[in-house]
C-alpha cells in the first residue's frame, strides 16, 4: 500500500501546535545539532521529507535555512506544497517530487540527505520493516531520522473513553492495533515495536516522546474557553512527551534516530 498524501496544519498554527510542538521542538534540536556539527554546505543541511504533503514540517525546516526534497504521491498535496513553500518565502529551498516510498530511489538518491521525516507514513505501509530500511538507506552516515507513527495506547483509550469498549478490545488484542472495519489507520505500534524496527533497519534510537498525550482527549472547547488553558495544555504535552509511562497513552509515538 502506498502511503496517503499528508496535508493538514502547520507547526505555527495555534491548533496544530498542541498536536505538533513536541515534534517540532525536537526535530529543530536535532537539525540545529547536525548543523553545528559541521554537516551540510555552511549548515545547510538536506533535508528529505518522505509522504511529507503539503509540507507540514517542510516548510518550517527550510524557514532554517535547509534544503528539503518533499516526495509523496499525491499531485494536489505537491502543489499545495508549492503554494505554502512560495507563501512563506522558501520556494528556493523546497522541491516537491511525486513518488512514495516503495519507489524511493527512483526519485531520490541513496546516502544523500543529513536529516528524513518520515511522519504518518510508516502505519499505512504493508511492509513497515522494509519500507523503513529504504528509508534509512536515504540518510548519510550519522544522519537523523525523524519517525512519526500511530500510537496503539492511545487508540485504545480513546476508544474506551468514547464508550466503544468492544473496539478498544480489539486494538488491544489485534497485532497490527485495528480496532474494526471503520477503522481509518491500517497498523499501530508500542514504543518497542517501532525501536525494534528502527533498530532493524540499522539506525540508533536516541529519543522516543509520546505525542498528543492529552490533546485529543480534552475537549477543544475546554481548552478555547478557558483563558490560559491552550499554553498550559501545550506545557503539560511537553512535560509529559519525554516521561516513559505516558508513550503507552499517546495518539502518536516519535522516534529520533541516528544511521550507524
Amino acid at each position: 500500500m502506498s502511503e496517503p498524501s499528508l496535508g493538514g496544519e502547520t507547526p505555527s498554527r495555534p491548533r496544530a501546535s498542541l498536536r505538533t510542538a513536541v515534534v517540532w521542538e525536537v526535530l529543530r534540536d536535532a537539525l540545529d545539532r547536525r548543523a553545528e556539527a559541521g554537516a551540510g554546505a555552511g549548515g545547510v543541511l538536506e533535508v528529505l521529507d518522505a509522504g511529507g504533503g503539503s509540507g507540514k514540517f517542510a516548510v518550517e525546516a527550510a524557514r532554517l535555512g535547509h534544503r528539503v526534497t518533499v516526495v509523496d504521491p499525491s499531485p494536489n498535496a505537491l502543489f499545495a506544497l508549492e503554494r505554502r513553500a512560495a507563501e512563506a518565502g522558501v520556494a528556493d529551498r523546497v522541491r516537491g517530487v511525486q513518488g512514495d516510498t516503495q519507489g524511493l530511489f527512483e526519485v531520490v538518491g541513496r546516502d544523500g540527505y543529513d536529516a528524513v521525516l518520515c511522519h504518518g507514513v510508516l502505519e499505512y505501509l504493508d511492509d513497515p520493516a522494509e519500507g523503513l530500511r529504504t528509508i534509512a538507506a536515504a540518510l548519510r552516515p550519522s544522519g537523523v531520522l525523524s519517525l512519526l507513527a500511530a500510537g496503539l495506547g492511545g487508540a485504545v483509550l480513546a476508544r474506551a473513553l468514547a464508550g466503544h469498549f468492544t473496539e478498544a478490545r480489539q486494538a488491544l488484542t489485534d497485532p497490527d492495533g485495528h480496532w474494526g472495519a471503520g477503522d481509518p489507520v491500517p497498523r499501530r505500534f508500542t514504543a518497542d515495536q517501532l525501536s525494534e524496527l528502527v533498530g532493524a533497519a540499522g539506525l540508533d534510537v536516541t529519543a522516543v516522546h509520546g505525542v498528543r498525550v492529552f490533546a485529543d482527549l480534552v475537549p477543544g472547547v475546554l481548552v478555547d474557553a478557558q483563558p490560559g488553558a491552550r499554553d498550559a495544555l501545550a506545557q503539560l504535552e511537553a512535560a509529559a512527551a519525554a516521561l516513559p509511562a505516558f508513550h503507552a497513552v499517546a495518539t502518536q509515538l516519535h522516534v529520533l534516530a541516528e544511521r550507524v
